[in-house]
C-alpha cells in the first residue's frame, strides 16, 4: 500500500495533530490552483498519510456512514495517552481486547482535528 487520503479543514491543525502524537512530517507538498496535497510519514514505515486541503472548503466534510478508522502502532500506549491528554486532543479511555484469556489488542480512539477516528494500538505480536 502507498497511502491514504483524508480531507481536512484546516491544513496546519492537522499536520501539527499527526506531528504532535505520531512524530509524523511534511514528506513533501504539491500545491494547485484550487487545492494542495501534503503527504505525511514518519521513519517507522514508507506508508503516508495524504492530507487534501481544498482552499475554498468552510465547513466541515461528511464522513458518511462508509468510513471507519485509521489506525496507529505505537510501543508505549501509555505514553501517547498522557501525551495526547496533556495537548488538549482529549483521547477516549483506554480498553483492552480479549479472545478469551489471551489479550488481543491494547487500543485507544481519538479524533484528529476534522474527526476522523483514530486508533491507536500498542505493538504487540499480533499488530507490529
Amino acid at each position: 500500500m502507498l497511502h491514504s487520503m483524508v480531507r481536512v479543514l484546516d491544513l496546519d491543525s492537522s499536520i501539527q495533530f499527526y506531528h504532535d502524537l505520531f512524530a509524523l512530517t511534511v514528506k513533501r507538498q504539491i500545491e494547485f490552483e484550487q487545492f494542495s496535497l501534503t503527504y505525511l510519514s514518519n521513519h517507522d514505515c514508507d506508508f503516508e498519510l495524504e492530507l487534501t486541503y481544498n482552499f475554498a472548503q468552510q465547513t466541515p466534510y461528511e464522513h458518511g456512514n462508509g468510513y471507519g478508522h485509521l489506525a496507529f502502532g505505537v510501543d508505549d500506549l501509555n505514553a501517547i495517552w498522557g501525551k495526547a491528554n496533556k495537548l488538549g486532543y482529549r483521547p477516549k479511555e483506554i480498553k483492552e481486547f480479549y479472545n478469551q484469556e489471551q489479550l488481543i489488542a491494547k487500543f485507544f480512539f481519538i479524533e484528529d482535528p476534522d474527526g476522523y477516528q483514530i486508533e491507536v494500538i500498542e505493538r504487540n505480536n499480533m499488530f507490529q
